[in-house]
């Protein structure tokens, strides 16, 4: 159905729940998931299973449990968690992967399935495209007699009390800093607020209810948080934060309300980690050159990868990153865990904060100047996600001269800027992303890379 797409991809699956999003089409991608692992380990495996606040998640939750039970797998069913809870919950019960019933910061309508590793994290590519297959030939075979369902309340705990080991919170309680928290009516509500509350936080929790029914568009982008921005300028707060639905992306507004940028949260947050002795950082293709700059002065190096927190932690664990992350508000600290976390990220910015000594607005004022435009292109013109690929000589022609990487879709780097053209993995459009050292050549880069692709 047109108005009712189905997505699935190497980031999981997506569509509109009760039309192309089903128990049965959450349920068959699921069961591929575990398929896959039981094949692998040679036994049914053990799985979380997990869920944001949409109103289809308690339904798509159940048809999966019961066909998870029903292929042979023990599942320990967490509630409405963050996805970052999950991905700590795996790793602290020792289970062999978990499945999140969200859609991320898409709205409302939509509803999906994200998979988890034994690590906590995406799977990886080749993993991903295994399970792929396996949903497109058919439901799964039984790996044994049925399984067990149970039950655990500690996810939010687990998951606070890694933040807690991994950033002081006495510092942080005696500063005392007040907090706007818009957590979106999504599954950091709970997460979000009792964190904040054990780092000593004044919290003014806007959207604070787990409903499900998001107060504003779902995407924590600039448009959509004018509630955020107008409470913390007149809540002499120190600082706002906004989550997305599942709670894995991260957005900073300063003490004045004013924007920041979701580009900015991997970098004030890398910048704390990096204070404590340097490294290396994974970031993935589509972040900002802010993040090389900061990583640059600290001596450390930056690897950069395909589009996909996946990549990104595959990538840390090769090199023995610190830190890593997307350039979308998603933080990955891996003593908490190794998936992007808003958490992490709140825990991270807030000590920089404190240790700094300066307001937020101090801070980002001096962080290096590069300004981003992001844009989206209906593909349908141009003959779909498929015709990207063949309009690569294209682009590299209208860049003469430029570096080119083509891991993932076509990044083209300039001394004066870059622009990053790909097949969005979620919704059927093309992402077109650009930097420059302002907004204008920014937008000269855009415009470039649109022209090219329309041109040919």
């Amino acid at each position: 159905m047109a108005d009712a797409p189905l997505m699935i991809s190497v980031s999981g699956a997506r569509g509109i729940a009760g039309a192309s999003m089903t128990g049965e089409v959450a349920s068959r991608y699921a069961t591929a998931f575990a398929a896959m692992l039981g094949t692998d380990l040679g036994c049914p495996p053990h799985l979380c299973l997990a869920r944001d606040t949409r109103p289809s998640g308690g339904d798509l939750s159940a048809a999966v449990s019961g066909s998870l039970v029903q292929l042979g797998c023990r599942v320990t069913d967490l509630g409405v968690v963050a996805t970052p809870t999950a991905g700590v919950m795996v790793t602290a019960l020792g289970a062999d992967g978990g499945i999140v019933i969200t859609a991320s910061h898409n709205p409302s309508p939509w509803n999906g399935v994200k998979c988890l590793d034994g690590n906590g994290t995406a799977p990886a590519a080749a993993n991903a495209e295994r399970i792929v297959a396996a949903f497109h030939e058919g439901p799964s075979k039984p790996l044994g007699p049925p399984g067990e369902l149970e039950s655990s309340d500690a996810g939010h705990d687990t998951h606070i009390a890694r933040v807690l080991g991994a950033v002081d919170p006495l510092p942080l309680r005696e500063r005392g800093f007040r907090v706007v928290l818009d957590s979106i009516n999504g599954a950091g509500c709970e997460s979000g607020r009792r964190l904040l509350a054990h780092l000593g936080c004044d919290v003014v929790h806007v959207n604070s209810e787990p409903s499900g029914d998001f107060a504003h568009a779902p995407e924590p982008i600039r448009a959509n948080l004018g509630q955020l921005m107008e409470v913390v300028a007149d809540s002499n707060a120190d600082i706002g934060f906004a989550q997305d639905p599942d709670a894995d992306r991260l957005v900073v507004v300063d003490e004045h309300g004013a924007w920041i940028g979701e580009e900015c949260t991997l970098v004030l947050a890398a910048m704390h980690v990096l204070d404590g002795g340097g490294g290396d950082v994974a970031v993935n293709l589509s972040t900002s050159r802010m993040i090389d700059d900061v990583v640059a002065a600290s001596g450390g190096r930056v690897h950069r990868t395909a589009v996909g927190e996946a990549h990104v932690a595959a990538a840390m664990r090769e090199h023995d990153c610190v830190f890593g992350g997307e350039g979308n508000g998603g933080v990955i600290y891996p003593p908490i865990g190794w998936v992007r976390d808003s958490l992490g990220g709140m825990a991270l910015v807030l000590d920089l904060l404190r240790e700094r000594g300066q307001p937020m607005s101090a801070i980002v004022a001096g962080l290096p100047a590069w300004s981003m435009v992001k844009r989206t292109m209906d593909l349908s013109p141009l003959g779909g996600s498929d015709a990207l690929s063949g309009r690569h000589q294209h682009l590299q022609a209208a860049f003469e001269g430029a570096a080119i990487d083509v891991q993932n879709g076509l990044r083209i780097d300039l001394p004066e800027g870059w622009v990053h053209v790909r097949a969005s993995n979620t919704e059927p459009i093309a992402r077109i992303i650009a930097e420059g050292h302002d907004a204008s050549a920014a937008a000269d880069l855009a415009d470039r890379a649109m022209a090219a692709l329309i041109a040919s």
